[in-house]
């Protein structure tokens, strides 16, 4: 029973040198990664200058065309994650503003995404290799419900999200295979796609009365001398409850509307996204009403 308990021991030693150190080379692959993905370039940057910043789910980043921006000279990009919530949009100006960054303007896309507070996984999971490395990441994830096991347990987050930041990824980092998610000053453009479904019912959403990151957003705008430019984006007109963007009016007066700007199908790419003709036509709009 003896040498079976000290053999057990040894084994559980072994796996977690091994875990720790696994975690430790995933971890600096990742510390010197900047050019693959939106998270790793803000964490592994410092000191950035911008007139404009964009945040926000996929209805950000396929919607607010950068160049365009640039064009009438705002140093901008757009930072505005497909899949992200608030959740990781607010982290993300956080670690802005921890690395020193110095922003004029804020661009938050927020209408779909105020009705839940919840973190967005497929996108949270970028953050989680630095979250030893930022004080400001760990205190992002405490009140999440995995977090001791995230925090405490090496290479646990890696083995949990190993389609997102696991062996693929790390190969990838590490030969600094490119990705197009930085292309384009962080713009995504959609193409038309002729047989796409221009349908679409959000007739059971609602927005929170006060969304907790949100809040944190235009807080951290206000303190840091921010102009904050929250605003709604368009979605086709044959979606079913767009009093929904009334109700968010009702509860969110600063936040601009724009649902309704550009209507045709002709220039959706889905019911929720503009192709690439319209985000320029709404991005024409957004720079008409506040860069002028």
């Amino acid at each position: 029973m003896k040498q079976f308990l000290l053999y057990t021991l040894k084994i559980g030693l072994l796996t977690m040198f091994i875990a720790v150190v696994l975690d430790f080379g995933y971890t600096q692959v990742f510390l010197q990664s900047s050019d693959r993905g939106k998270i790793e370039k803000v964490f592994n940057s410092k000191d950035e200058k911008y007139d404009v910043v964009v945040l926000g789910s996929s209805r950000a980043n396929n919607h607010f065309v950068a160049p365009m921006f640039e064009d009438k000279g705002l140093k901008t990009f757009n930072y505005g994650m497909s899949g992200g919530h608030l959740f990781e949009a607010s982290l993300l100006l956080k670690l802005m503003i921890e690395r020193n960054y110095q922003i004029k303007n804020v661009i938050l896309e927020a209408d779909l995404n105020l009705s839940n507070e919840h973190q967005a996984e497929g996108i949270s999971a970028k953050f989680l290799p630095f979250m030893h490395e930022s004080e400001t990441i760990k205190t992002h994830f405490e009140k999440e419900a995995d977090f001791m096991e995230l925090y405490c347990l090496p290479f646990y987050r890696y083995v949990k999200y190993d389609s997102k930041i696991g062996v693929r990824e790390v190969w990838d980092t590490a030969r600094n295979k490119p990705t197009s998610l930085l292309a384009t000053k962080g713009y995504y453009p959609l193409g038309k796609k002729p047989n796409a479904n221009m349908k679409n019912d959000i007739t059971n959403l609602n927005p929170l009365q006060k969304n907790r990151y949100y809040e944190e957003i235009k807080r951290l705008c206000k303190e840091n001398n921010i102009r904050f430019i929250a605003v709604m984006t368009p979605m086709c007109e044959n979606t079913k409850g767009l009093d929904y963007f009334d109700k968010v009016k009702k509860l969110y007066p600063e936040i601009h509307n724009y649902e309704n700007v550009v209507q045709e199908d002709q220039y959706f790419s889905s019911c929720g996204h503009m192709n690439d003709a319209g985000a320029r036509l709404f991005t024409a709009r957004i720079l008409k009403d506040f860069f002028n």
